[in-house]
C-alpha cells in the first residue's frame, strides 16, 4: 500500500501512529458510530488490538489526514477484496465531527475508488452496505457514483431498532459487460 494524496488530504496506510485518545473518542461517540458495526466501549488496548490486527491481516485501510496540518480525521478502506470476481467492499469512518460537511469523505472516496479501479487490482466493481436511515451517507455515495443494487429488509439491529441495509455499487467504466 502506498500513501495517496488529493488536493486537501493525505491518505496514509494504516499504522500504529493512529492509536490516539482522539481516535478512541470517535469510536466511543454514539453520534459517530450510530449506523456502524462499531458500537463503542473501546479502550486504548482494544484500539491497539484493532490497529495491529488490521496491519497483520494486510487490510487495505488508510487513515485520512488534512494536508494543511496532518490532523487525522477519518479512515477509509476497501476490504475484503475478491480478486477472482473483481470487486471489493468499501467502508469509511468519518470520525472527527468538526470536519463533517466539508467534502473530505467524497474527496477521499474518489481517490480510493480511482486507485482500486485504475492502479491497484483494476477492480471492476466496488460495493458497500449502508443503513437506509443514514441519509447523509446515502447522499454521499450517490454523489460519488454508487447506484442501488438492492435492499436487505430489517437486516441489522442497533439499539433494539431493526434497520434496512441498502446495497450499492460503483462500476469501473473501463469494463464492458456482455449480457
Amino acid at each position: 500500500m502506498k500513501t495517496l494524496v488529493t488536493s486537501r488530504l493525505i491518505l496514509k496506510p494504516f499504522s500504529r501512529d493512529v492509536i490516539t485518545e482522539r481516535y478512541r473518542t470517535w469510536l466511543n461517540d454514539s453520534e459517530v458510530y450510530k449506523y456502524l458495526e462499531t458500537r463503542g466501549g473501546y479502550s486504548m488496548d482494544m484500539l491497539k488490538e484493532y490497529v495491529d490486527y488490521s496491519i497483520d491481516q494486510k487490510i487495505h485501510i488508510w487513515s485520512i489526514h488534512l494536508k494543511e496540518n496532518n490532523k487525522h480525521i477519518s479512515n477509509i478502506k476497501i476490504d475484503p477484496i475478491n480478486i477472482r470476481h473483481g470487486f471489493g467492499e468499501y467502508g469509511i469512518l468519518l470520525g472527527d465531527k468538526t470536519e463533517w460537511g466539508k467534502g473530505y469523505g467524497k474527496e477521499a472516496s474518489r481517490k480510493i475508488i480511482d486507485y482500486f479501479f485504475y492502479e491497484e487490482y483494476k477492480l471492476r466493481k466496488i460495493t458497500l452496505g449502508v443503513v437506509a436511515k443514514n441519509t447523509n451517507a446515502v447522499a454521499l455515495y450517490k454523489k460519488i457514483g454508487f447506484v442501488l443494487e438492492g435492499v436487505y429488509k430489517k437486516h441489522v439491529v442497533y439499539d433494539n431498532i431493526f434497520y434496512d441495509i441498502i446495497r450499492m455499487a460503483i462500476f469501473n467504466p473501463e469494463y464492458t459487460y456482455d449480457s
